[in-house]
């Protein structure tokens, strides 16, 4: 039996990653870690931490506490912060992430945009403001105010500083008829943000078409790449999603993961131009949001890499992924009384 230490009870896919370990061996033993305590994944899984930030100088020891009390056999990190940390340090529990280079250029859209540039994978247009006038001269190279731009900072996860700048003013019809967006502002209210403390952001072309996300798996041995058409993104996470097996995509992703040498789960962001060629948004080195689809789909990616962790064997020979298979979220939730859980399908 498998003994995993998951951090991030309260992310969003927290449920997910949850399901696709007990599908993959219903006899697991899931532990799992938060920097809050009242969080769903406290109660979906067999025992609860509260843990430090991983700034905190503590956290490394809180970590190898759990991994001694609770027999640990792996670590399996979905929060982008404490990746550094736990791939860095010893731990008597192997961390299922890549080497901290690899997850430094991954995690960091600059370095990513310059690794996929030399390998000729298609990316949108970008440049890298430091000031406040060098901003201004990329929001215009790129388009603006004909053309929306995207502005986000070179490193941070989900939707962390992520902006779209749009010329279009808020009147009435458009204040009755729409939902407040806290993503599209314009160019001068953006600015006003920062008020001379300005820090360095990458201006990107504003992409039109359909977005996906490859979910990776990847040992010594293969690579297996599941894409999948983000229907439909409330705050940045899937609630509808196709899998569509397209070949650039697989192409890009594991020329990718081999150039970064990313190991166990792992994804890639890509967005589609006017012309429907698919360009490199963003690198995800750990658990995704919505992994739990490639279970679905024909390899449990999550639990895989669990596997591979633990020293088990993956088998990559026998596999048979199901294209064009769809998966819709719903709202469900934890009722907790005292002692009483009740998870409920709403």
């Amino acid at each position: 039996m498998i003994s995993v230490l998951v951090t991030g009870g309260g992310a969003p896919g927290i449920a997910g990653t949850i399901y696709a370990l007990r599908k993959g061996d219903s006899r697991i033993r899931i532990i799992v870690s938060d920097i809050r305590d009242d969080v769903v994944g406290k109660y979906l899984a067999d025992a609860f931490y509260v843990i430090p930030k991983p700034d905190n100088s503590h956290f490394v020891g809180r970590i190898n506490e759990i991994v001694e009390k609770e027999w640990v056999d792996v670590i399996l990190p979905q929060v982008e912060d404490e990746l550094p940390v736990l791939s860095a340090n010893h731990f008597k529990a192997q961390v299922a992430a890549s080497d901290p280079e690899a997850i430094r250029l991954a995690s960091n859209k600059q370095e990513l945009s310059f690794t996929a540039r030399t390998l000729g994978i298609p990316l949108p247009d970008f440049m890298v403001a430091t000031n406040e006038d060098s901003f201004r001269v990329a929001v215009e190279e790129l388009g603006y105010p004909d053309k929306k731009v995207i502005v986000k900072p070179p490193t941070g996860s989900g939707m962390r500083g992520f902006r779209i700048l749009s010329p279009r003013p808020w009147d009435s019809k458009r204040f009755i008829e729409e939902k407040p967006n806290r993503v599209e502002v314009t160019l001068e209210s953006f600015l006003e943000i920062f008020d001379g403390d300005f820090p360095k952001l990458m201006v990107v072309e504003n992409l039109p078409g359909d977005e996906y996300t490859v979910d990776c798996f990847r040992n010594d041995r293969g690579f297996v790449a599941i894409p999948r058409l983000r229907e439909h993104i409330r705050g940045g996470i899937t609630f509808d999603a196709k899998v569509i097996l397209d070949e650039r995509l697989i192409k890009y992703s594991k020329e990718l993961a081999d150039r970064l040498d990313l190991r166990y789960c792992f994804g890639f962001q890509f967005k589609c131009d006017e012309k429907g060629q698919p360009k490199l948004i963003e690198c995800n080195p750990r658990v995704q949001g919505t992994m739990v689809v490639s279970l679905f789909a024909g390899f449990n990616i999550i639990y895989n890499s669990v596997r591979e962790a633990a020293g088990l064997e993956v088998d990559l020979e026998n596999i048979s992924l199901k294209d064009n298979l769809r998966f819709r979220r719903y709202w469900g939730g934890v009722a907790v009384d005292g002692d009483d859980v009740k998870l409920i399908d709403l």
